[in-house]
Parts: C-alpha cells; sequence; structure tokens
C-alpha cells in the first residue's frame, strides 16, 4: 500500500497540532484504517478520513499534553465523521436499511453494520453524558485500540480499575443497545 503525503501546510500556518498531526501521520492513518474495517459501512478511504479529520481538528485550539490524547482526539474525531457519513448515506436510502435483530455481547464482535454503528454512537454519546469517564475508556479501547495498560497509564489509574470501567460500560451500553431495540 503506497504511504501518502501529510496534508499539506502554507508556509508559516504550522500549529502545535499541525506539527504533532504531521509528526504522527502514520499512526493516525493506521488509525483511520482500523476504524474502517471495524465500521465498514464507511464509504470512504483511509486517507481521505484522516485528511477530512486533519481539518476538523485544524480549526480547534485545543492542546493536547501528550501523544496519547491527541490520538485519542483524533479517533473520536474519525468516529464522528464516520457516523455522519453513514447517517448521510442512510437518509439516501431510507427504507432500504435492514433491522438488526440481535446484538452481540462483545462490542468488537460484530462487522460494523451501518445500523449498529449509529447505535453504538448514540448509546455512547447517551453514557458520556450520565459518566464521562466511562465513555472514554470505551472510546480508547474501541475506537483507538489501547490496551487496558495503555489506558491505565493515561489517566493515571490501575489495571483493573480500567478493566472493571469497561465492564461497567459494556454492561450499561447493552442496556441501552437492548432499550433502543
Amino acid at each position: 500500500m503506497e504511504e501518502s503525503p501529510a496534508p499539506p501546510q502554507s508556509p508559516g500556518t504550522e500549529t502545535p497540532n499541525s506539527l504533532r498531526f504531521a509528526a504522527l501521520y502514520s499512526d493516525l492513518r493506521q488509525l483511520a484504517e482500523r476504524q474502517l474495517r471495524r465500521n465498514a459501512g464507511a464509504p470512504i478511504s483511509p486517507t481521505t478520513l484522516l485528511h477530512e479529520a486533519y481539518l476538523d481538528m485544524s480549526g480547534k485550539d485545543a492542546v493536547f499534553p501528550d501523544r496519547e490524547r491527541f490520538i485519542g482526539y483524533a479517533a473520536r474525531v474519525m468516529r464522528g465523521l464516520i457516523i455522519d457519513m453513514v447517517r448521510e448515506r442512510r437518509a439516501l436510502k431510507r427504507g432500504a436499511a435492514f433491522h438488526i435483530t440481535q446484538i452481540p455481547a462483545e462490542l468488537g464482535a460484530s462487522e460494523g453494520s451501518e445500523v449498529a454503528l449509529t447505535r453504538l454512537s448514540d448509546a455512547l454519546d447517551e453514557l458520556a453524558t450520565h459518566d464521562a469517564r466511562l465513555a472514554e475508556v470505551v472510546d480508547l479501547k474501541y475506537f483507538c485500540g489501547y490496551t487496558f495498560e495503555d489506558i491505565a497509564a493515561q489517566r493515571g489509574t490501575s489495571k483493573k480499575t480500567v478493566q472493571r470501567d469497561w465492564e461497567k460500560a459494556r454492561v450499561i451500553l447493552f442496556r441501552q443497545l437492548s432499550d433502543l431495540s
């Protein structure tokens, strides 16, 4: 697979985030590929997703203290872009969508149909309004692909605490997804 160059910058427009984005381009591209493999319903290439995420992030003045938080934020931006694309595509195909009759207990067990992805995003947004910490664990584990150890190190907690948060979030999301059926 041919590596695409980082998004172009005009002279003098480099910000700390654009420099970090350029430095982490290959890692972010792998993240985009992983996101698209997990969410097969998205009609976009990894390079396009990555560049769309760059455009979205470049307009923000957020400061990220470390690499993990930057990649975590980029993963959330990519997830949002994928969700928006899937919703737009479903809006164009009204009536053509199918209904899922069973939700797997493991979040990562499904192939990521458009309906399941949209429902998961809605449930995750709802979880974030009630317990942002649990939603962050799901974002980092499911969407970023971090290990429990990585998340624990980033958050300054133990691996066991992160695992408990993951299990609690899975139970809450499963209940929310079951209630949406």
